[in-house]
C-alpha cells in the first residue's frame, strides 16, 4: 500500500525476481541460438527464439494466478506478475521488430503496411492470414504494459482496469491462432506443436483445478431469504475465512479472529484481489495479491491509508452462522459475532 505513486516500490524480492527473470530471458535466447546454430540463418533464429520466448512468458503470466490459488507458495510470484507482463510485451515487440527487419526491410511500401498486405485473403490459398492475429495480440500486450502502474488502476477504477487486463486471455488466444495458422503450417519438426499444446493444455488444466478448489470454499445457501446460512461456526478456522457467493451478489468473506467472526467483501478495493484467501494478523486481513490490509470490524484500511470495503451482518442460530447478503456501505462498523 502507498499514499503516493512511485515508479516501482522496490523490495528485496522484487530485485531477485527481476534479476532472475532477466537472467532467464538471456539464458533462453542463448540456449535457443546455440541449439539452432548451423541449421538456420541468424535472422530466422532470432525471430523464432523471441517468438517462442514470448509465448512461454505469456503462458507463465497466465499460470501464476491459478497456481497461487492451488499453492500459497506461489503468492510472491503473483505480487510481481506485472513485471513479468511488461517483459513479455517487450519480448513480443522485439519479435515483431525482428520480423519487420528481416522480411520487410527492403519492401517498396512501409514495413507496417507491407506486413498487412503481404498475405492472401481469407478466401484465397493458403487460407486464413496469421499476421493480423499476432499484431492484435501485440497491441493488447502493449496496452496492458502501458497501464500496469497503479496510477492507471486508480484513474480507471478497479472494475474497468481489471476488465481491461482480463484481455490478456484474448491476447493468448490470438497468439495461439497466430502460431497455428502461421509457423505450424510449415513446421517439419513437432517441437513447436508440442510447446503450444503443453502451454495451452496446461493453462486449461490449472484454471479448472483452481476453479474446482474455489467451489470447495463456497458455502451452501439456505432457502430462507434474505439471510443465508454460512455453516457451523467451528468450521471457520482461526485467521481464515469461508467465502460465500450469494446468487446475483458480490462474494463475501466470513473471517474468524479468535472468538470473533466478521464478514467483509471478498474483493479488495485495490485490484479486486481475493480477500477471502488472505490471513488475519492483528485484526486485519491482508490481501494475498498486493498486501493491502483491512480491519475486519469496519472494512477500513488502517491509517494513514483510506481504502475501504463493504461489511456485512452476521447472526448465530444454535451453532450455525448466518449472513445477511445485503452489503453495508464501505467502511461501516459491524460488531463482531462471538462464536
Amino acid at each position: 500500500m502507498s499514499v503516493r505513486y512511485t515508479p516501482v516500490s522496490w523490495t528485496p524480492f522484487k530485485w531477485w525476481f527481476d534479476a532472475a527473470l532477466l537472467a532467464g530471458v538471456a539464458l533462453y535466447l542463448w540456449v535457443f541460438t546455440w541449439l539452432a546454430r548451423g541449421g538456420l540463418d541468424e535472422a530466422t533464429v532470432a525471430i523464432r527464439a523471441r517468438g517462442t520466448l514470448a509465448f512461454i512468458l505469456l503462458t507463465l503470466a497466465l499460470a501464476i494466478g491459478p497456481l497461487a490459488r492451488l499453492d500459497r507458495r506461489f503468492l510472491p510470484l503473483l505480487y510481481n506478475r506485472r513485471h513479468l507482463g511488461v517483459i513479455t510485451a517487450l519480448v513480443a515487440a522485439s519479435h515483431a521488430m525482428a520480423v519487420l527487419d528481416w522480411h520487410f526491410a527492403y519492401s517498396p511500401t512501409p514495413p507496417w503496411l507491407a506486413v498487412l498486405v503481404s498475405e492472401p485473403g481469407v478466401t484465397q490459398w493458403p487460407g486464413t492470414p496469421f499476421i493480423p492475429f499476432g499484431i492484435m495480440a501485440l497491441l493488447i500486450l502493449a496496452v496492458l504494459a502501458a497501464t500496469s502502474h497503479d496510477f492507471w488502476l486508480a484513474f480507471l477504477g478497479p472494475p474497468l482496469w481489471k476488465a481491461i487486463h482480463m484481455s490478456l486471455y484474448l491476447a493468448y488466444a490470438l497468439v495461439v491462432a497466430h502460431v497455428a495458422f502461421g509457423q505450424l503450417q510449415a513446421a517439419t519438426q513437432p517441437g513447436l506443436a508440442v510447446l503450444v499444446a503443453l502451454g495451452a493444455g496446461g493453462l486449461i488444466f490449472l484454471h479448472l483445478a483452481a476453479a474446482l478448489r474455489g467451489e470447495a470454499w463456497t458455502a451452501i445457501a439456505a432457502p430462507e431469504a434474505p439471510w443465508l446460512i454460512v455453516g457451523h461456526a467451528r468450521d471457520i478456522a482461526d485467521g481464515r475465512a469461508v467465502v460465500m457467493r450469494p446468487a446475483g451478489a458480490e462474494a463475501v468473506a466470513v473471517f474468524r479472529n479468535g472468538q470473533a467472526l466478521s464478514a467483509i467483501s471478498h474483493l479488495c478495493a485495490h485490484q479486486n484481489g481475493p480477500l477471502g484467501e488472505g490471513r488475519v494478523l492483528d485484526g486485519c486481513v491482508t490481501c494475498p495479491w498486493h498486501g493491502f490490509q483491512y480491519r475486519l470490524e469496519d472494512g477500513r484500511a488502517p491509517p494513514p491509508f483510506t481504502e475501504k470495503v463493504a461489511t456485512y451482518r452476521l447472526r448465530l442460530m444454535g451453532d450455525q452462522v448466518w449472513l445477511d447478503p445485503r452489503p453495508n456501505p464501505p467502511g461501516t462498523y459491524v460488531e463482531p459475532l462471538r462464536a
